[in-house]
């Protein structure tokens, strides 16, 4: 009785969870049995709690991360007459069982840079733009997530929420995410620089790499020259660089050393073309300020200072995927009182590889509508496009047939239709500046959490004054 109450038939195209077949367009149903097969997590039962099915579940939170994984379970199957959803507490129960075993394999290996050469916007000469960047994530206030990542401190204390710091790989052009590592907020000023050079096995000499200032020292800078892989990155005003060579469009040579006694015996220092700026328009931030830009293109004859000025810009679109996942994908509601939901760190990371692999299969889309469109992907609106992926899920019809060969082409060229306002992408700023002021209310502390059980009910703490 017990196994036909857990049995559930197959539906359209012989699969459980048979509304994410658009999915599989991106990430194969091959691919995600070849990794469970690998990792040693493919069941052999057919049920609604196999690994795999619980993977497509974790995998549809990527795309509705703003629904519980009951009814994740829901939005991924069809209606079926006669058949339960399972318990809330059972999907629960079997995340730990799929572990990231299978996830962060699986997410590696359809991952995939999406730009072609003939992608506007996602070049600068032969070199595909690369930018890396990092964020933070706020996570449940549960003992396993603080003991796991963390809290920052500040001025009043410890934060109220753990939260972990998440470093990403990105394609500039199509904002694709090739690659990303998460850890917890401990030592937050060197977190990213510790997380950095895992990801530089992913560089190639065809690419050039954008990263902010706060990357920048000696050792990365070398790393990232034994790859090959050019690098145009800002650094802080006050660095010292001695001028070697002055060039013709105002850059000039210098060397940057690991530290100032190999400087003073100029040891070890490795040759950098260095690029001063300001800004003189009065809306913009940095306006008056002086900007240091470092590269190792030397060759100010085929690059010119002012276009790596304009070059550095595209650094930013690294942050826009971040504003992709955080606050479209994953928006703010009144049931969430952090970016993500998990109790359990293991969950957490689940959730971030989830995010990831949503909006890859997204911005794939994207990519793929624009080039049968000849556009620039940034003509494309991601929450339109995003709109579009969660309405069609449902009237996808089976996968290797007519109709959804049919159906996959007409929503290309819906996704195509989905452009932003402009021609070219808005001139924009953003100042830095917070908006919500601090509250009057104690901070949380440690002292407030766990919360102890009440011994008096309300009734009996109420007391009469005479």
């Amino acid at each position: 009785m017990a196994k036909e109450l857990y049995s559930l038939p197959p539906g359209e195209a012989g699969r459980i969870l048979d509304r994410l077949l658009l999915v599989e367009q991106v990430i194969p149903a091959d691919d995600v049995r070849q990794v469970l097969e690998e990792t040693g997590c493919l069941d052999t039962r057919r049920c609604r709690r196999t690994r795999e099915g619980i993977f497509r579940v974790v995998l549809a939170r990527g795309i509705r991360a703003d629904v519980p994984i009951r009814q994740l379970f829901k939005f991924a199957r069809r209606l079926q007459a006669g058949e339960a959803t399972p318990h809330r507490s059972s999907l629960c129960l079997a995340r730990p069982r799929l572990g990231l075993a299978a996830v962060r394999p699986l997410f590696e290996r359809p991952v995939r840079l999406l730009a072609t050469p003939q992608t506007p916007g996602a070049f600068y000469q032969d070199g595909r733009l690369m930018a890396l960047d990092g964020t933070v994530y706020t996570v449940p206030d549960s003992p396993a997530n603080a003991a796991a990542f963390g809290r920052s401190s500040g001025g009043r204390g410890d934060r109220a929420f753990p939260q972990v710091r998440q470093l990403s790989l990105v394609e500039a052009g199509t904002h694709g995410e090739g690659a990303f590592a998460a850890t917890g907020i401990q030592e937050p000023g060197r977190a990213e620089q510790r997380l950095a050079p895992a990801r530089f096995r992913h560089l190639r000499s065809e690419m050039v790499l954008l990263w902010d200032r706060g990357f920048f020292s000696y050792s990365l800078w070398k790393s990232v020259g034994t790859t090959g892989c050019p690098l145009l990155a800002r650094v802080s005003s006050r660095l010292v660089l001695r001028p070697l060579q002055s060039l013709a469009d105002g850059s000039y040579l210098a060397k940057i050393y690991p530290c100032a006694s190999e400087r003073n015996r100029d040891r070890q220092g490795l040759v950098v073309r260095v690029i001063r700026y300001t800004l003189n328009d009065p809306q913009r931030v940095g306006h008056g300020q002086e900007h240091v830009l470092l590269t190792t293109l030397l060759d100010a004859a085929r690059s010119l200072a002012k276009e790596l000025v304009a070059l550095y810009h595209e650094r930013w679109e690294v942050d826009l995927v971040y504003d992709e996942q955080k606050t479209h994908q994953n928006p703010w509601r009144g049931t969430k009182s952090a970016d993500l939901r998990s109790q359990t760190p293991l969950g957490v990371l689940q959730e971030l590889y989830a995010l990831s692999l949503g909006h890859f299969v997204v911005r794939s889309l994207m990519a793929t509508a624009a080039a049968r469109a000849d556009l620039d992907p940034d003509r494309l609106s991601f929450v339109g496009c995003l709109t579009i992926r969660r309405c069609r899920l449902p009237a996808c019809p089976a996968l290797g047939t007519d109709p959804f060969a049919v159906g996959y082409e007409v929503l290309l060229w819906e996704i195509s239709c989905e452009r932003t306002a402009d021609a070219v992408r808005r001139n924009r700023i953003n100042p830095r500046v917070v908006k919500v002021k601090m509250s009057k209310f104690k901070k949380k502390g440690s002292e407030h959490r766990p919360v102890p059980p009440l011994k008096k009910t309300f009734a009996e703490s109420a007391v009469m004054l005479c």
